[in-house]
């Protein structure tokens, strides 16, 4: 064997490779724990989970992850300044003390209705009030002020539904008259470093419903369809 057939290797460089479904599912499993996190807001989450989809190349996917750390692992800066105090939260550390500040601590449904999901902030204490009419309060993707929040819910022939992930602290002290404060599903063990979430306040003719559900899945995350083919 000469040694040109020796020293024979690939003609292009490796960012030029055509990249695999897996190796797209990969990147798209980083930048859904990077949404978990707080290092990419849901904006930026889609617009990257839709270009991870249609990449064809491991360049185009390498520019998607490029300022996000490796997965399970902090920037180096930071490792080295306090690696054995850095908390031992998982995907909470980013969630709870931070975020964007929430608009209002309050929401209000009079025959009508109201809705706080995505990236929001959860402050200290929020009071919700629904008569005849009502609510909805997801915390999946929500920030939290502080460790323990305060959900103070009036629920008046209208009703409400908060739903949250598992691993997070329920405490419901809700008072029902000729309703309830309704919890079916348990959330499981308690999350290292999980927010507190009390529910407290009145269901007259109404009801206040917790409901335990995993965060929302995206496309390849094995969570529901497939929509790859249409993006």
């Amino acid at each position: 064997m000469t040694d040109e057939g020796q020293h024979q290797g690939p003609q292009k460089p490796l960012p030029e490779l055509r990249a695999s479904d897996a190796d797209r599912d990969r990147v798209v499993e980083r930048l859904r724990d990077a949404l978990a996190e707080g290092r990419l807001d849901m904006e930026e989450f889609e617009e990257r989970l839709e270009s991870a989809y249609t990449s064809r190349t491991y360049a185009q996917l390498e520019t998607l992850t490029r300022d996000l750390p490796a997965a399970g692992a902090a920037p180096a800066g930071v490792a080295a300044a306090g690696a054995a105090a850095a908390p031992a939260a998982g995907s909470w550390a980013g969630r709870i003390g931070g975020g964007v500040p929430a608009a209002s601590a309050t929401a209000v449904a009079v025959m009508s209705g109201f809705q706080r999901r995505g990236n929001w902030t959860v402050p200290g204490r929020f009071n919700a009030v629904a008569f005849w009419g009502g609510g909805e309060l997801d915390l999946r993707e929500a920030h939290f002020a502080e460790r323990e929040v305060v959900i103070n819910c009036i629920a008046i022939m209208g009703g409400i539904e908060i739903t949250v992930p598992p691993g997070v602290d329920v405490d419901v002290r809700g008072i029902g008259i000729m309703g309830a404060f309704d919890q079916r599903h348990s959330t499981g063990p308690v999350a290292p470093g999980a927010p507190r979430v009390v529910v407290t306040g009145l269901a007259f003719w109404g009801g206040v419903d917790i409901k335990v559900k995993e965060p929302k899945r995206y496309p390849g995350l094995g969570g529901g369809p497939d929509l790859r083919k249409e993006l």
